[in-house]
């Protein structure tokens, strides 16, 4: 185990790389130039060139891709070109937003995705099964953006139940930072629910239909030891799987889902990054991404030998 878990994190540092070179190449290479955008639209050609020089863009891009891998080895990710403040600064000031979504929308995800695909396999063909198909289409066909605008509209306009956009730490209390998130969480788990509880009910059907389940059934064992003892820790892997997908895919989400509400977490700051052009902030964040991405398929293939014992590395 040692070992594969030494492999996989070698595998990761090499991904990084190479996702690196391909940020960096990709954002270096597309129209668009930070300095014109900083001197403005009356600026001349001298102070254009004059802040390039400043910011180091004049130089090659391989001593620039240098440079900029030195600077993450030694944990330095650069400085915004637009803030001038350190982009880690920056993230740090970022990331409760942005944790606080992520993490409500998996818990409420994974809790509702699992409970929905166990019950519509348990009584497939049932009205809770057909609901789910009917769910399922509406959560894979609506966008999330029309999703939030939709509940901004009818809870937040029209009924004034909950806020309509932005976010309070949680530092000011359980409620006010409760409140501010539950449209945001519940527009971006409609796609996410539905997501797993396919997966779940197409994993679930399959282990009921086996042997020993007839066998348990017969022998008088109950429906709760049936569907979580029997079924479910037997379907677990393919279920996993769908989870870990889904958390890695919910970075994306966030970026969308924080425009839409005017949450300031990082999605929101990688979007102004890329209006205004600012390297630093984009190639940082799509490293730490990336990273991230891959760690989640590290402890996801790890959580696998504690569901199904036959599986080793």
């Amino acid at each position: 185990m040692g070992t594969y878990i030494l492999r996989r994190l070698i595998s990761t540092i090499a991904v990084m790389a190479m996702v690196g070179m391909f940020v960096f190449l990709l954002l270096r290479l597309a129209p668009g130039d930070p300095a014109a955008m900083i001197a403005g639209r009356s600026a001349t050609a001298e102070m254009i060139a004059g802040i390039r020089e400043q910011l180091g863009l004049n130089d090659p891009l391989p001593v620039q891709f240098v440079h900029w891998m030195r600077g993450l080895l030694s944990g330095d990710f650069g400085t915004s070109i637009f803030a001038g403040r350190p982009v880690l600064e920056l993230l740090a000031q970022r990331l409760e937003p942005t944790l606080s979504l992520s993490i409500l929308t998996m818990i409420l995800s994974v809790s509702m995705g699992v409970s929905f695909g166990i019950l519509a396999a348990w009584r497939t063909g049932g009205f809770v099964d057909r609901l789910l198909a009917a769910f399922s289409a509406l959560g894979y066909s609506v966008p999330v953006f029309v999703v939030g605008y939709f509940l901004i509209y009818f809870f937040a306009i029209k009924t004034h139940r909950l806020p309509v956009q932005g976010y309070e730490p949680i530092g000011s209390g359980l409620g006010p930072w409760f409140t501010h998130l539950v449209l945001p969480t519940v527009a971006l788990s409609l796609g996410y629910i539905a997501f797993i509880a396919r997966v779940t009910r197409a994993s679930m059907i399959e282990v009921l239909s086996e042997d020993y389940m007839r066998t348990a059934a017969a022998k008088g064992a109950s429906s709760y030891a049936m569907l979580f003892h029997h079924a479910l820790k037997n379907a677990g892997v393919p279920i996993l799987t769908i989870i870990g997908i889904s958390f890695a895919y919910l970075i994306g989400g966030v970026v969308l889902t924080e425009t839409v509400f005017n949450i300031p977490g990082i999605g929101r700051l990688v979007v102004d990054a890329i209006n205004n052009r600012d390297y630093p902030i984009i190639q940082s964040v799509l490293i730490l991404t990336s990273g991230l991405y891959v760690l989640i398929n590290l402890a996801v293939d790890l959580a696998y030998t504690l569901i199904d014992p036959r599986i080793r590395y």
